[in-house]
């Protein structure tokens, strides 16, 4: 029987996109209905497979989207938002890989389960591309996501409090005026998906702070106060407005997490 870490690798080290979300999917399943070994007997890569396409440009390197009614400035939104759940399909697999054998088979099932979900977001978004005539890597795309697995690679905390309480909540903060844009242009279907994507990264979020705070309790340490360190020593970024507090709420992340942080 092959190891949970080992089809975890297989998936981390498939580069074509169509083929990496069938692995996640399918290491997922295999977990769930008992088809793979507990054991952890492989590393996980330092940097998972990537196509070759997209070019993976520094942000200041992208090119702007264009308007947001213009065919080209859709065109743009629907690829960088493919490319952000792209590359959460490896973090989430990397989490389970990597911290999965001293969280325990709980952690593993949840981030397995994650990267079910971000293989499927990007399957939508994906054939939605190829709706509007374009695909997956025909525009450059933000090089700089994996950084905060590389900033994290070693400690199981400060990944947990960069990766789903700083970098998907503030994907809770921006989707609904994305979704409120695209609805109002008229495009429903694309208003559905960003719906259906809002709706499980609350849940993602929810899963993440809900570790999190574990492993503090575990510590006997506060979870607020280990997080502002954590995130101040570990995120390159700024954690400011606008939120949406009531999804952020609703994942476990209250704003006495986030509160002091604020630019």
């Amino acid at each position: 029987m092959p190891t949970v870490v080992q089809a975890i690798r297989a998936a981390l080290l498939t580069g074509d996109p169509r083929a990496k979300c069938f692995a996640a999917r399918k290491v997922a399943r295999d977990w769930r209905l008992g088809r793979l070994e507990w054991s952890f007997d492989v590393s996980t890569p330092d940097r998972p497979a990537w196509p070759e396409r997209p070019e993976l440009l520094l942000p200041k390197q992208m090119p702007k989207r264009g308007k947001a009614g213009s065919e080209r400035g859709r065109t743009a939104l629907w690829h960088a938002l493919a490319h952000i759940e792209f590359v959460a399909i490896d973090l989430a697999l990397d989490m389970a890989g990597r911290f999965g054998e001293p969280c325990g088979r709980e952690f593993v099932s949840d981030f397995l389960s994650v990267a079910a979900d971000e293989a499927m977001h990007f399957a939508l978004l994906a054939r939605k591309l190829e709706a509007l005539g374009s695909h997956y890597g025909a525009l450059p795309a933000h090089g700089g996501l994996w950084q905060a697995a590389e900033a994290t690679r070693d400690d199981v905390r400060a990944r947990l409090a960069v990766v789903p309480m700083v970098l998907e909540a503030r994907g809770l903060d921006v989707t609904p005026a994305t979704l409120e844009r695209v609805r109002g242009a008229g495009d429903e279907h694309g208003a559905r998906i960003l719906e259906r994507i809002l709706a499980d990264e609350i849940r993602h979020v929810a899963v993440g702070t809900k570790h999190f705070v574990a492993l503090c309790d575990a510590h006997g340490e506060s979870p607020q106060d280990s997080w502002k360190a954590l995130v101040q020593r570990h995120f390159r970024g700024a954690v400011k407005p606008p939120f949406n507090d009531s999804a952020r709420l609703a994942a476990g992340l209250s704003r006495d997490f986030y509160a002091a942080l604020v630019c």
